[in-house]
């Protein structure tokens, strides 16, 4: 494997005067080191998506997917320690000092992690105190307004070998909570501004002991999942697992935990076969806005979980988007926050028409005007106006609308490397225009990572990947965002770029068969009948091809190549040309 340069959250740690505690007794320190790994260290890592990429005697370097998991694990880890030390001497003690950054660095064939990012980690762990935290001001920007955390702000530091000066901070590990642990309970009127839900433990209805291990691991991998996703607030395990095996008050349990939202549901066994049911209520009113039931056999052990876990996942989250954006919109103007804004956007953003757009541009600069650095906004406008720039039919962009684009992906870029959505969006705005596209891809690339469940994600990675014709990347993608079904909003444009996969990659009858899919569920998607038109000319299906560009002219009326060639963001100029061959010959004036 060739040397890959990406973006990474980094920890580096070690132990604290090792070399006094392994002079004093170094086969005892030693063993108390291994058993810490076995039972603490590694399994924290694994449990928030890390991966140890080197170990020293006494120490480790570690590349997590976001800062937030680096954070979580770190915070978990040192909070564990300060209950393991209790009572110990002081000259006995293990205590770990830890640094985070978030950083560009070179991945090696072999996995070993090279540069500034890696360094930069390693001297801020240097600078730790005892059983403390320091973050890079680049990774604590990635958690400040996520993560319920006490910091002290230590200023510009010079670190060694380091030219410039690093602004860091360090965590307070006593006075810190655990991202994942509940706030105190609050009154429902008091609930946050962005979605929030708790999975209550589900049901055991026949009372067998391997259904209870099985539903136990569904519920917190939904937990897991649904964490992933920047906009949601859950509720931790520890948490919720309190009310297994009680009938509750929906609406006293959401108050004492201070959500909207409460997932709940039921298992049954016949065999070894499984029957699990799932509900999502609106705590406030106690309505049911989703619910459904899946079968399988505990036979298939794991790949039913997981199965299972996803199924819920993705038919919830786009639930709780859609119950959030109905919430904003019934918002006064006068407390609407930034991400009230943001939530009002969404539906004009993805409409895909001239006026709509103008609508959603004008909410997204209300929330840049009031959180200048708030990601999803930032990712948003940018998106909206490379639509300006890319709609072949729409009024003519304005002169600073690239350059507008471009800086707003930008800035989203900077501000939101834990955001998956922020990161999707603005790295595909970046490939769309053709510029920065190698950041823009890994921007698509690591959002995939942060948050590989979310439908919307890999559907906008999918196409940034597909422009750059990266098929092989593109294609397990989109058909994973396909697989969402239906019920997930961009379950068409999938399709359509799954067409448009095969269109490129040169497969015009599987472009055929899922554009027509495409144009069946949105017949009045431009995009849709211009990939059938060309997909049907390159298969030879002359009159077919001619039908199809006549509703694409119909929907997209004064369409020309020349049009086309400036809408579509083909970065092969062949592979641009041959689409351009294929609709002229299906009748596209030039």
């Amino acid at each position: 494997m060739a040397e890959q340069r990406k973006l990474a959250a980094i920890l580096a740690a070690d132990v604290v005067g090792f070399s006094r505690l392994a002079g004093a007794d170094e086969d005892r320190t030693l063993a108390r080191l291994r058993a810490l790994r076995s039972d603490l260290i590694d399994p924290t890592i694994s449990v928030h998506n890390g991966r140890v990429v080197k170990r020293t005697g006494d120490g480790a370097l570690v590349e997590f997917r976001s800062v937030v998991d680096a954070v979580r694990c770190a915070l978990e880890v040192q909070n564990s320690m300060q209950e393991r030390n209790a009572g110990v001497p002081e000259d006995r003690r293990i205590e770990f000092r830890i640094g985070i950054h978030l950083g560009d660095v070179v991945e090696e064939g072999d996995g070993d992690l090279m540069g500034d990012g890696v360094n930069i980690a390693a001297r801020l762990e240097g600078i730790a105190t005892p059983g403390a935290i320091c973050l890079s001001e680049d990774a604590y920007r990635q958690v400040k307004s996520r993560l319920d955390l006490s910091v002290s702000d230590l200023g510009p530091v010079q670190l060694k070998n380091i030219a410039d000066l690093i602004k860091v901070y360090s965590l307070q590990v006593a006075t810190a909570s655990p991202p994942e642990t509940a706030a105190p309970p609050i009154a429902a009127t008091d609930v946050p501004d962005k979605s929030s839900i708790a999975v209550l433990p589900f049901a055991n209805m026949t009372g067998d002991a391997e259904l209870d291990y099985f539903v136990d691991g569904v519920v917190e991998d939904i937990i897991t999942a649904l964490a992933r996703f920047p906009d949601v607030a859950v509720v931790a395990r520890n948490s919720t697992f309190v009310y297994k095996g009680q009938a509750v008050d929906i609406r006293k349990v959401a108050a004492d935990l201070g959500v909207l939202y409460m997932l709940e549901g039921s298992a049954r066994k016949s065999g070894s076969r499984i029957r699990i049911t799932g509900q999502l209520i609106d705590a406030a009113s106690g309505t049911h806005l989703w619910a459904d039931r899946y079968d399988g056999s505990l036979e298939e052990g794991f790949d039913l979980q997981d199965r299972i876990v996803a199924s819920i996942v993705g038919a919830v989250e786009p639930t709780l988007r859609g119950a959030e954006i109905e919430r904003a919109r019934q918002k006064p103007d006068d407390e609407l926050n930034a991400h009230d804004l943001y939530l009002r956007a969404q539906p004009h953003a993805v409409a895909l028409r001239p006026d709509e757009n103008l609508i959603a541009i004008g909410y997204l600069n209300r929330a840049i005007e009031i959180r200048p650095d708030y990601a999803p906004a930032l990712a948003f406008a940018a998106w909206c106006h490379v639509q300006r720039l890319r709609r072949p039919t729409w009024a003519p962009a304005g002169e600073d609308d690239f350059g507008t684009a471009v800086a707003l992906a930008r800035r989203a870029l900077a501000a939101g490397a834990d955001d998956a959505v922020s990161m999707a969006v603005a790295g595909f705005s970046l490939v769309t225009l053709n510029v920065d596209t190698a950041v823009g891809l890994d921007a698509v690339r690591h959002a995939v990572d942060l948050n590989p469940g979310s439908s919307f994600v890999v559907f906008v990675a999918g196409s940034a990947m597909t422009w750059c014709e990266d098929f092989e990347g593109a294609r397990p993608l989109l058909r994973q965002s396909v697989a969402f079904g239906p019920k997930e909003p961009c379950y068409y444009l999938s399709l359509n770029m799954v067409a448009v996969v095969e269109l490129l990659s040169g497969h015009p009858e599987q472009a055929i068969e899922a554009a027509r899919r495409a144009a069946t569920l949105n017949p009045g998607s431009e995009s849709a009948h211009w990939v059938l038109a060309a997909a049907l000319a390159q298969a030879g299906r002359q009159a077919e091809a001619g039908a199809a560009l006549a509703k694409f002219q119909e929907l997209a009326p004064g369409s020309t190549v020349g049009r086309m060639r400036k809408a579509l963001p083909i970065h092969n100029p062949a592979t641009l040309e041959k689409v351009l061959a294929s609709l002229h010959e299906a009748g596209l004036p030039e």
